[in-house]
């Protein structure tokens, strides 16, 4: 049985942020890589957190809470962050459970490009 992406966008994990978290492909857009970050929270790949994560802000260790549920992610906005762009913004909803209860993270997250034309994240209000 196929997995539907934990990201939203209706189609089969391996085929969408599957494959981004196995390195077969790097997120074409800012909007692709917050996809699967938001996939890897759900499915506890904090591995693939770091590694997308912009060196001057990551933390040196992620420990991902086993008690929190993601559950939808919602896209609000995106300004630039495109194929050819270097930098981008998006502008996210995302809910999860934690204690039974719901929960709903607002932020709007930063990207860039590093060298090689990798997006990675680099923070978020």
């Amino acid at each position: 049985m196929q997995q539907a992406c934990p990201c939203g966008s209706g189609e089969e994990y391996g085929h969408c942020c599957g494959a981004l978290h196995r390195g077969e492909r790097t997120a074409a857009t800012a909007l692709a890589l917050m996809r699967s970050r938001f996939s890897a929270f759900a499915l506890g790949d904090a591995d693939y957190l770091i590694a997308t994560w912009h060196p001057e802000t990551r933390p040196k260790r992620l420990d991902l809470d086993d008690g929190i549920v993601w559950r939808r992610l919602q896209i609000v906005d995106t300004d630039a962050g495109g194929t050819d762009d270097e930098t981008g913004v998006v502008e996210f909803r995302a809910q999860y459970e934690h204690d039974g209860k719901r929960h709903i993270l607002h932020e709007r997250s930063r990207f860039d490009r590093d060298r090689r034309g990798a997006w990675r994240y680099i923070d978020g209000k």
